[in-house]
């Protein structure tokens, strides 16, 4: 599925189906040829968007997790090609985007907490970490969300990070997608593109 990779370093979106990551994916990159949809699953490859005369491109990788109309087998498969895709283009990953919903991430992630198991968006949280990806939680439809620093420090709480969530500016960034506020997320990629001396990339955010 994930064959004809571009030879590029990258940003990878990666999340829940359903999340917002290719809206995000259009945000970031000011173009709308990506695929986007209320139906989860509609990204079933990844979305590679690059400059001709840059190597450099943003990555928008498939949803996992629960999609209406998809078997579990193919669900499974999904996020085995997704994981795949990462370990085996770690080293020119200069940064993940971990897209999750603001208004439903914490519900989502105690539902699915379990002495056997662990949820989807904190299991590839840590797996990125294990890889030293530099990684964003990019906390979508915040504009949906009342109690804001609240949710975020739970979130923090959930992901093994210390609250208050204002101390992981450079890896927890609210943002409402849809309305085009990304701007604490394009903050924390240039953090970690400067870290790695990669100035020359922020033109791209």
């Amino acid at each position: 599925m994930f064959e004809d990779r571009p030879n590029r370093d990258e940003i990878v979106l990666v999340g829940r189906s359903n999340v917002g990551k290719s809206t995000l994916m259009r945000e970031l990159t000011g173009h709308d040829k990506f695929t986007t949809g209320k139906k989860p699953g509609v990204t079933r490859k990844p979305n590679h968007f690059d400059w001709n005369a840059e190597k450099f491109m943003f990555t928008d990788l498939p949803g996992f997790g629960f999609m209406s109309g998809v078997d579990a087998d193919t669900r499974e498969a999904i996020k085995t090609d997704v994981v795949r895709y990462i370990e085996e283009n770690a080293d020119n990953i200069l940064a993940a985007v971990l897209v999750v919903d603001g208004k439903s991430v914490i519900d989502i992630i105690d539902r699915h907490t379990t002495e056997d198991s662990i949820p989807h968006d904190v299991e590839m949280f840590y797996f990125l970490d294990e890889l030293d990806v530099p990684t964003v939680v990019a906390v979508n439809k915040m504009d949906k969300v009342d109690d804001r620093d609240e949710r975020l420090n739970e979130l923090c709480d959930r992901l093994g990070l210390f609250p208050p969530w204002k101390q992981w500016r450079n890896v927890v960034a609210p943002i409402t997608a849809k309305r085009g506020d990304i701007s604490n997320l394009e903050t924390a990629l240039r953090s970690h593109l400067h870290e790695q001396g990669r100035d020359d990339l922020f033109k791209f955010l």
